[in-house]
């Protein structure tokens, strides 16, 4: 089949409902003619009837031509016997999330269309493999999955089940692309690429919840700080509990109860106690007229504490960063750029970059090396044998001025060195958020299980790297694609922080991708061949 077969096809959208009229007017609004059916009567009416609405109000705005808004409308039509769509060349299905109901319509389908004409499914979810099981051309059938709201949303994953015929699949690509959208290719696996790779976001932080670490307020805004428009507390709240709990539940079935996609207890009583976000007035936060909401403190500039004997230890951006900050404080500082860690030591005691311990495990007497990275016990022992005053803080990734950062002390440091260790942070421009001495903190753990999750999608064939980069930039708004964010930081540096999780909890959930170990590998090797 070739892409010129769907340019200008007439298409059926079957489903009424918010995403079935969405897919209805970018078809039209791209010159096709729509049919647009629903199961219930008068529902592609009503539909039809809502969207002229929001289009009038867009004209209103300036931006849409009334002009182009009539065009749009005069494509499609409501059509209340789905056997009036048999000329169509094109099916996009929008219907409820159920095997079954799906299943049927499409064998109904092919009782009335041509034995060419494509069958695409919106699925965010559903095997594309399984939707296709019974019909008589099953290569027909492929997942065209677009993101809400279809009209402004970019991007299409284009799902081929094992059936789906190869041909098909690069048809609603490029079509996908005649609409305006950036298509992505994917094979179906459950949660496909963006579902897959965005459950880490939400389960990191609810991991931490359930531990007491931060507050929802706190871990919303670290993670702000490096970029994503909305925390994962504040975005759960958005998308309802139940969703959220009903899409992580039936990834981690469908996925044989792989650890790694395991839901929370505490999301779980939220659904139970009926706290689903702003649907319901309140979630993590409280909606309600007046409700005031939750404030971390303030970022307050301040001056760096004073030090006999100040090193800079490491190099690459953060060292960077400490190292102008320190500059132009005028302070006096040596530089040890072949530490096998980053940050401050100030007389003996140290503020670390989190490499995935905590930071009790790093003060404690005589460390034990971290992987291949040698740590010397003079290092984390002081003379008189005991662990040195440690704090560690959180992956910057970029954040700005002033942005919130995580940051944990040992238990064991000193109280003027808990004291002094925010001051230090906040001198270099950073708004210090204490939590508790949780492993990998918060953006690195969570970044880093980002890119672990779209390297084992990327070893298995899910998707290209490129794919998953545009994905999950277009399909939920990440400030970056999972292989940038691995272009910054290093394979080596991401592995470290989740053998140490994994060390910590004892568990598949941070089991590292062969892909990544791999990336490592060729990096040392690389790095061996020029030395």
């Amino acid at each position: 089949m070739s892409t010129s077969n769907l340019s200008n096809a007439p298409l059926l959208v079957v489903g009424a409902g918010i995403m079935g009229a969405g897919i209805a007017q970018v078809a039209a609004q791209a010159g096709h003619t729509v049919l647009l059916h629903d199961a219930r009567p008068g529902a592609a009416a009503e539909a039809i009837s809502k969207l002229a609405k929001s289009l009038d109000g867009l004209v209103a705005k300036g931006k849409l031509s009334a002009e182009s808004v009539t065009q749009t409308l005069a494509r499609i039509s409501a059509v209340g016997a789905i056997e009036e769509a048999a000329p169509v060349r094109l099916v996009v299905e929008a219907i409820v999330e159920q095997l079954d109901a799906k299943r049927a319509l499409f064998k109904q389908l092919e009782a009335i269309v041509a034995p060419d004409c494509v069958l695409a499914t919106n699925t965010s979810s559903i095997s594309v493999t399984a939707i296709a099981n019974g019909l008589t051309h099953p290569g027909r059938l492929v997942g065209m999955h677009f993101f809400n709201p279809v009209p402004l949303m970019k991007l299409v994953e284009v799902v081929s089940g094992l059936q789906t015929d190869a041909a098909v699949a690069e048809a609603i690509f490029e079509l996908s692309k005649a609409w305006g959208k950036t298509p992505v290719h994917a094979r179906s696996t459950p949660g496909f690429i963006v579902n897959r790779i965005a459950r880490p976001y939400y389960a990191e932080t609810m991991a931490l919840l359930q531990e007491q670490a931060a507050t929802p307020a706190v871990l919303d805004a670290c993670l702000r700080a490096v970029g994503f428009r909305m925390g994962p507390c504040e975005l759960m709240d958005l998308i309802g509990h139940d969703t959220n709990f009903s899409v992580t539940r039936s990834v981690y079935e469908a996925n044989f109860y792989d650890k790694r996609f395991v839901p929370s207890l505490v999301q779980r009583e939220m659904v139970d106690g009926g706290l689903l976000g702003r649907k319901t007035g309140k979630g993590f936060y409280d909606y309600a007229e007046g409700a005031v909401r939750p404030a971390i403190s303030a970022h307050v500039a301040g001056e760096f504490p004073q030090a006999r004997r100040l090193c800079l230890h490491g190099s690459g951006p953060v060292a960077d960063r400490f190292a102008a900050a320190l500059g132009a404080a005028g302070l006096s500082f040596g530089r040890a750029p072949a530490s096998s860690w980053v940050g401050i030591e100030a007389d003996g005691a140290q503020l670390r970059l989190t490499d995935g311990r905590t930071a009790a495990q790093i003060g404690a007497p005589a460390a034990a090396p971290l992987g291949t990275q040698a740590v010397e016990v003079s290092s984390t022992t002081s003379e008189s044998g005991r662990g040195v005053d440690v704090a560690v803080f959180d992956l910057p990734l970029g954040a700005e001025p002033g942005a919130a950062l995580a940051w944990s002390v040992s238990p064991a440091a000193s109280a003027a060195w808990a004291a002094a260790a925010p001051q230090w942070l906040r001198a270099a421009g950073f708004n210090a958020q204490q939590v508790a001495d949780a492993p990998g903190l918060v953006v690195a753990r969570t970044v880093a299980m980002l890119i672990n999750e779209a390297a084992d999608a990327v070893h298995q064939g899910v998707c290209s790297t490129e794919g998953a980069d545009a994905a999950m930039k277009l399909g939920v708004n990440y400030p970056a694609g999972p292989f940038e964010w691995l272009a910054r930081w290093d394979a080596q540096g991401v592995i470290t922080v989740l053998e140490q999780l994994d060390a910590w909890y004892r568990g598949e959930r941070y089991r590292v991708s062969p892909w990544l170990r791999g990336q490592a590998s060729l990096a040392a090797s690389r790095s061996g061949a020029g030395a």
